[in-house]
């Protein structure tokens, strides 16, 4: 069994004392650990007896079960997982604390109604209950006054927008802080663009969010509190060729591009962005769904880049997956990233889609490289994804590699995803001075 650092003992008493806490840390600072200690706590003390862990599927098996067995080795765990009748009979059985992935949250809600089995709520990876319209949210928010203790984690609680923080902190307060509804706290804090669809803040609303967020939110500065190694990130520009850049001209002018006898055609502005990404990459989908190969500037440069890391294993991260098998055709033994070999660094090039493999697991075992092939417009997949390195646990410093075709839609991607991380890190350091500060402003219903 492994210590706690001091910053964990504290979180772990703050989730003890309190009946609500969102853990706003950043990756690697071991939120599942200081959850599952003061759980153990709690159980230890009488204070609980039955706990409920929701996380994303690969986490909630591979993760959790691990964590708890290093940080709180005295509980019992009983994962949630297989068929109705499996599911069922991990449920009935005895166990501190039952650990399941987030698409089974409806089953549960369903199958247990009023007779709700849980008093302790973890929820990891909380930025998936975002979406107040969403099925999952529904579905928890009515067995959530059957929780006394309820703790939310996530490294990017707001990747996109504050908009999203409302469903989650509803959760832990049931509109306290932030509105009894997602239409009072958009109109409390929002104003909309003429046709409706945009929402941009008030002035003076981020201040006021961050303020009533203070006594419920934590947030810590990682390079404060552990001993991360180095991270470099490197943009590497990918030359396409003038005939090529001249074809992806035509195809963001003209939402259509005819190729070897086929044609690249795009619906609008939205569809336009995905072919545009892929055309970057060197391949994209045709009308007929076939796959059509265009250039290999991406290709080369991703091959330069595992022959300069002289062996060291690479993680790449793609974004569709045609680009998988392009790249297994072009790199000898890359295959899609398996947890158990990648660890025991048995994968020299392993692939990785962010939405699966970019939050809550632990790769850093395995290698210290990586490159984004294909790089998301979601600030959430991209932190969590570079996080599965980048964490405690890391011996070597760590490189984040970004293949950038210059002059295309990759350019629109990284400047995206630097505006989104600002909004989100005011919020985080917001909060870090409220923690700071030892008179904490009262929360007050919206006006």
């Amino acid at each position: 069994m492994q210590t706690l650092e001091p910053y964990q003992r504290r979180m772990a008493d703050r989730i003890q004392i309190g009946t609500g806490t969102y853990l706003a840390l950043p990756v690697g600072l071991g939120k599942s650990a200081i959850a599952s200690t003061a759980v153990e706590r709690m159980v230890d003390a009488g204070e609980a007896w039955s706990a409920l862990v929701i996380a994303p599927k690969k986490v909630a098996e591979h993760t959790w079960p691990e964590e708890v067995k290093t940080w709180a080795p005295g509980l019992s765990v009983s994962l949630i997982v297989g068929t109705p009748k499996e599911r069922l009979r991990a449920v009935m059985r005895s166990a501190a604390l039952h650990v399941i992935g987030i698409d089974n949250v409806q089953w549960l809600v369903e199958t247990f109604g009023a007779k709700w089995p849980y008093h302790v709520l973890i929820i990891d990876e909380a930025q998936r209950f975002k979406d107040p319209g969403g099925k999952r949210f529904k579905a928890l928010k009515k067995v959530m006054r059957n929780f006394d203790c309820v703790v939310l984690m996530s490294a990017t609680p707001a990747s996109e927008a504050l908009l999203g923080l409302w469903s989650q902190i509803y959760l832990i307060d049931g509109g306290q802080r932030l509105g009894r509804t997602y239409s009072q706290f958009r109109g409390a804090f929002f104003e909309s663009d003429y046709m409706g669809w945009n929402w941009s803040l008030r002035q003076g609303a981020e201040v006021e969010i961050h303020r009533r967020l203070a006594d419920v939110m934590v947030s810590l500065d990682a390079g404060e509190h552990v001993q991360l190694p180095e991270r470099i990130d490197n943009y590497i520009r990918v030359l396409l060729p003038d005939v090529e850049m001249e074809r992806y001209r035509q195809m963001e002018r003209d939402y259509l591009l005819p190729f070897n006898g086929q044609e690249i055609t795009a619906a609008n502005a939205a569809v336009l962005s995905g072919k545009l990404l892929q055309m970057a990459g060197g391949a994209a989908y045709g009308e007929d769904g076939r796959v059509i190969e265009i250039h290999s500037a991406k290709l080369d440069a991703l091959l330069d880049l595992v022959d300069a890391a002289n062996g060291n294993p690479v993680l790449v991260f793609y974004g569709y997956h045609h680009e998988v098998s392009r790249i297994k055709r072009a790199i000898k033994g890359a295959e899609e990233l398996d947890i158990d070999k990648w660890n025991a660094g048995k994968q020299r090039v392993a692939l990785a889609h962010p939405a699966s493999a970019g939050a809550g697991l632990n790769l850093q075992f395995g290698g210290h490289v990586v490159c984004w092939y294909s790089l998301p417009w979601s600030l959430e997949l991209y932190i969590q994804a570079c996080g599965r390195l980048h964490r405690r646990g890391q011996k070597e410093r760590v490189i984040i590699n970004h293949l950038v075709a210059e002059g295309t839609i990759d350019n629109d991607v990284v400047s995206a995803l630097a505006d989104k991380d600002s909004s989100q890190r005011r919020l985080l350091d917001a909060i870090r001075e409220h923690i700071k500060d030892a008179t904490q402003p009262p929360c007050q219903e919206p006006a």
